[in-house]
């Protein structure tokens, strides 16, 4: 049975009427997916063509955000240079929107880390470390990758860890990595590195506010493991 096209749905069920009337927040993933897309293809909507890129990229908003262009067009049938470009754009002004909201707020805690960095790490296929340095009111000051390790344990010198924050002048800086398998959990490596870095930092007088990993969303329980909320630092 072919899906319905947008214009015979009832309007009040069509993405872009929803949007105007109810607001972009009452929309699901995949519409708001239609809403760039705009058409689809023979017998499938654009919000059936969303909800495909969708299941394709395992339901994650996150893991289709990281994807490149070339990525993003296998991704379903009637995906085009132009529409992945199209989302590309969007995505990208997402992220920036998110950089740039970070840098106007404190993020002195593991939930603001996680907002800010959650999306740019959930959907990657090995751990990625990476270091937030903060100015002393705990502000972004600048936020990159320091190793891009294996799919069970990031690879990292102290020395290529501090030198970002003695090169940008931090006072304070977080450690963020993630887990690939979702479970936030440190493991054995996560803790030798963890007091590897404070005791690197405190003789170079950076502070180490945090050691935050990344996991997914599960029932009861965050999606991410805080060192300081747990009395690890």
């Amino acid at each position: 049975m072919e899906a319905p096209i947008i214009k015979d749905m009832p309007e009040e069920d069509r993405p872009r009427e929803k949007l105007m009337h109810r607001g972009a927040e009452a929309l699901g993933d995949a519409e708001l997916l239609a809403i760039f897309l705009r058409t689809g293809t023979r017998g499938r909507s654009a919000v059936t063509v969303g909800a495909d890129m969708l299941k394709a990229a395992g339901g994650s908003l996150s893991r289709l955000a990281s994807m490149t262009v070339k990525e993003l067009r296998k991704l379903a049938k009637g995906i085009g240079p132009a529409k992945a470009c199209e989302l590309a754009a969007a995505f990208e002004v997402g992220k920036r929107l998110a950089r740039q909201m970070a840098q106007s707020e404190p993020l002195g805690t593991p939930e603001k880390i996680y907002e800010f960095m959650g999306p740019q790490l959930q959907s990657l296929p090995r751990e990625s470390l990476r270091v937030v340095l903060l100015d002393t009111r705990h502000r972004l000051i600048h936020a990159e990758e320091v190793s891009l390790g294996t799919l069970n344990e990031s690879l990292a010198h102290p020395r290529e860890i501090l030198r970002p924050a003695l090169s940008h002048g931090a006072y304070a800086f977080v450690l963020v990595h993630n887990h690939p398998s979702g479970d936030p959990s440190p493991s054995e490596a996560d803790r030798s590195l963890t007091r590897r870095i404070r005791e690197a930092s405190e003789l170079m007088q950076i502070y180490l506010l945090d050691h935050v990993i990344i996991g997914r969303r599960r029932e009861g329980a965050p999606p991410y493991f805080s060192f300081k909320e747990h009395g690890l630092l």
